[in-house]
Formats: C-alpha cells, sequence, structure tokens
C-alpha cells in the first residue's frame, strides 16, 4: 500500500483530516498528516486565513516539505483545497511521487508533471474557489504535460463537503470521494 502526506486545508488541522487519515490507514495505507500551522484549527474560513497569513505561506510550505522529507520518494502527496495546492508545490521537489490526490482544489503546475503521473481531483460542481473554466485550463495543461488526470465533480456540495462538521457537507458526495480515492489509492 501507499505512503501518503495528506495536507489539511486552510482551515488547520481539523477532526475531518484525521478522520479521512483513519480511513486510509483502515485500508492499509500510510498516512502522515502535518499540523502546517502549529496553532489550533479555524472554526470558519475567515479564520482560517487569518491563520495562515500569521503563520505565512512560506512557514506552512516549508513545514510540508520537512513532513515530506521523512517519506519515501514515492509517497503520494494528497491534500484537502489549500493543501491541494500545497502538495502539488512539492511535486516540483517530489518527481518520483507515486500519485497526486487533489481534494477541494487543483495542484500542481505541468511542468513539474512526469509523463504518466496519476492525478485525481474531487470538487464540487459549483465551487466558488474552483471555476469549471479554470479546472478545464488546469487539466488540459496538465494532460498536455504528461498527466493521467481524472477530475470528478460532485453537483450540489459546498467546498469542503467531505468535511462532516461544516456547513459544506454532503454525505452522499463525501462516501462517493472516498470511495473513488480508495480505488485510486489501491494501485499506487
Amino acid at each position: 500500500m501507499a505512503h501518503i502526506l495528506l495536507l489539511h486545508s486552510v482551515y488547520g488541522l481539523r477532526p475531518a483530516v484525521s478522520a479521512a487519515a483513519d480511513r486510509l490507514r483502515a485500508a492499509g495505507h500510510q498516512v502522515t498528516t502535518p499540523d502546517l500551522y502549529g496553532l489550533p484549527a479555524a472554526d470558519t474560513v475567515e479564520e482560517g486565513f487569518a491563520l495562515l497569513e500569521k503563520v505565512g505561506r512560506d512557514a506552512v510550505l516549508e513545514r510540508a516539505r520537512a513532513a515530506a522529507a521523512e517519506l519515501p520518494a514515492a509517497a503520494v502527496l494528497a491534500g484537502f483545497s489549500m493543501g491541494a495546492g500545497v502538495a502539488g508545490a512539492l511535486l516540483a521537489e517530489r518527481p518520483a511521487a507515486a500519485a497526486l490526490l487533489l481534494l477541494h482544489g487543483t495542484g500542481g503546475a505541468p511542468e513539474s508533471v512526469r509523463p504518466g503521473l496519476p492525478v485525481q481531483l474531487h470538487l464540487a460542481d459549483p465551487d466558488e474557489y474552483e471555476p469549471q473554466d479554470e479546472v478545464d485550463e488546469w487539466q488540459r495543461a496538465m494532460t498536455d504535460a504528461g498527466a493521467v488526470v481524472s477530475v470528478h465533480r460532485y453537483p450540489g456540495p459546498g467546498h469542503l463537503y467531505t468535511d462532516p462538521d461544516l456547513a459544506d457537507h454532503d454525505p452522499l458526495a463525501a462516501a462517493l470521494t472516498w470511495d473513488r480515492t480508495l480505488a485510486f489509492l489501491a494501485g499506487h
């Protein structure tokens, strides 16, 4: 099974991230969930963005790098929303990553993609942070660079629909996301 670096959203290291890690561990994966803030998680997205500004994007990326350094080169890079972006940023430094798993946000730049890199993206439809035209452009660029991209959109739920403690939560979309995620990771 895979080693997975699972990075939290702008809210911080919430119970939903721990629950997701436990779900992945129950499927046989080894999961690392670093606290990219070193502070208690936020209760609102506005508080989350304030935490991100307080800690700083550079510090967040450095903490993610430190956690990744402890893992095998072929670890799966994964993240929720902001964490998806951070996972994508790490891809440039971890070309042997087995896969890129993006939940609630795009990540990764075409210049960081190795041919055949498996990438799976899960998004609400619509998603206020991920407009369809931008997702389409990202998908074209990643595919043109050689990634094998699968995008799954879920009509109706809010942005962080897999988090049961948020108003965005959609149990059916979350269940389907986890089924597809586990199938994706089973091959890596």
